[in-house]
């Protein structure tokens, strides 16, 4: 239910706030959209510690570029999937760990 109301926020953001500073983010995806892929997939203290440290680095100091969330674990296996239906990619990483990459041909519900 917290992870929903997490969840809306950021789609109130998203829609309504981004518009301000449009283009602003030094990242791809940008801060909002790497925390709402966080809240979806991991565990709600990774969440919030991974999207904390990500809104820090995102300044002047920081050169920014591609950076996609990391999977703290794969809790589900899908089977017989089409590529429609596929939300996020996970790409393993040499940790154990999986990069999550958004599926730009999903047509399912956003939120």
């Amino acid at each position: 239910m917290f992870r929903k109301f997490l969840l809306k926020l950021l789609w109130l953001y998203q829609k309504f706030f981004t518009l301000i500073g449009f283009g602003s983010c030094r990242y791809y995806p940008t801060c909002s959209e790497f925390a709402k892929i966080n809240f979806e997939n991991n565990s709600l203290s990774s969440a919030f510690y991974h999207t904390f440290t990500r809104i820090l680095r995102c300044n002047q100091l920081f050169d920014g570029g591609i950076e996609y969330p990391l999977l703290d674990r794969l809790v589900l296996k899908p089977t017989n999937l089409k590529v429609d239906e596929i939300k996020y990619w996970l790409v393993p990483n040499k940790k154990n760990r999986f990069y999550i990459i958004q599926n730009f041909s999903y047509r399912g519900n956003s939120c």
